[in-house]
């Protein structure tokens, strides 16, 4: 990552880097002594990112599921889904 500064420069500018980050929807990385110790990102950003790893984690799910045979075939799971559900199956 590009976006690196000190946490100092944070506290004295606190409002440019809200504005950067707003702007770019990219992360910064703060450093305290020249380490590494925080990361800040806007809140839409976090929000998406936080949506996309609960896609990836659904997703990891379902594969494992399916490599261990859990898995079934689509019809068969709509055919149960609709009458669950109480939907008739109109085909188009």
């Amino acid at each position: 990552m590009k976006d690196i500064y000190p946490v100092s420069d944070f506290s004295r500018k606190p409002a440019e880097h809200i504005k950067r980050l707003k702007e770019t929807g990219q992360p910064e990385i703060l450093t305290v002594n020249g380490k590494a110790e925080l990361v800040i990102q806007d809140a839409k950003s976090y929000e998406e990112m936080v949506d996309l790893l609960d896609t990836l984690k659904k997703i990891t799910t379902a594969i494992k599921s399916h490599e261990a045979g859990k898995a079934i075939p689509a019809d068969t799971f709509f055919s149960k889904f609709e009458k669950k559900h109480g939907i008739k199956n109109n085909p188009v």
